[in-house]
């Protein structure tokens, strides 16, 4: 059984802690927080490629909500937790406290809908997240993504937070490489439009099939 998020489990990165995902084999996955924190190299990919409205999902603090918004983009972010929304709404983006399969403003209206760092992973199904996101852009949208590297294919485990304590709750994540991109978004009503690299990121526009 899949255990639902609280919405702060990723707070410690947000705020530009040091942190990790420990896999229940003990595999260490480390989080750049850095990243999540400053504009980054390949941010202009993703910022290049939104040209109209766009729901940032998973938005963190907010720092391509607000670069979009100071390219005088309509950008809202929505995340589960609260302190990322104060993050975002910091740095001057709009952001809702907000689960993306509950109720979102413009729903199938939007013209891009962003998944970036790893938001692909959210809730530990890429299909169904993908066919959300689907639901949120209009007709002629679409989903822009971050994937891992090719020969990564489709992963789903069990993570939990570190540090943190002992009982600290697991839950489910994904992560999507290049060369599974195509199945998994044909499975979600979508097509990819193209992918493209820059530097060590990955990145793919999905549009309906």
């Amino acid at each position: 059984m899949k255990t639902a998020l609280l919405g702060n489990e990723f707070d410690r990165g947000l705020l530009g802690h040091h942190c990790w995902l420990e896999l229940a084999n003990g595999e260490r996955v480390e989080l750049p927080v850095e990243r999540w924190t400053a504009p980054s190299d390949g941010d202009e990919v993703l910022l290049d490629a939104c040209g109209g409205p766009t729901l940032d999902i998973g938005c963190g603090p907010g720092r391509l909500t607000a670069a979009l918004a100071g390219r005088g983009v309509v950008a809202l972010g929505v995340d589960s937790s609260r302190t990322a929304v104060r993050l975002t709404r910091r740095r001057g983006g709009s952001a809702l406290h907000r689960n993306v399969f509950g109720r979102v403003p413009g729903e199938g209206r939007w013209r891009h809908a962003l998944l970036a760092d790893g938001n692909i992973g959210i809730g530990g199904d890429p299909v169904v997240l993908l066919r959300r996101a689907a639901q949120l852009i209009a007709a002629d949208g679409d989903v822009l993504v971050e994937l891992e590297p090719p020969g990564r294919g489709l992963r789903h485990e069990r993570v939990r937070l570190r540090p943190g304590h002992a009982d600290v709750a697991w839950f489910t994540w994904a992560w999507v490489g290049v060369d599974a991109i195509a199945e998994v978004a044909a499975r979600a009503g979508l097509r990819v439009d193209w992918t493209t690299r820059h530097g060590h990121r990955w990145f793919a526009r999905l549009e309906r099939s």
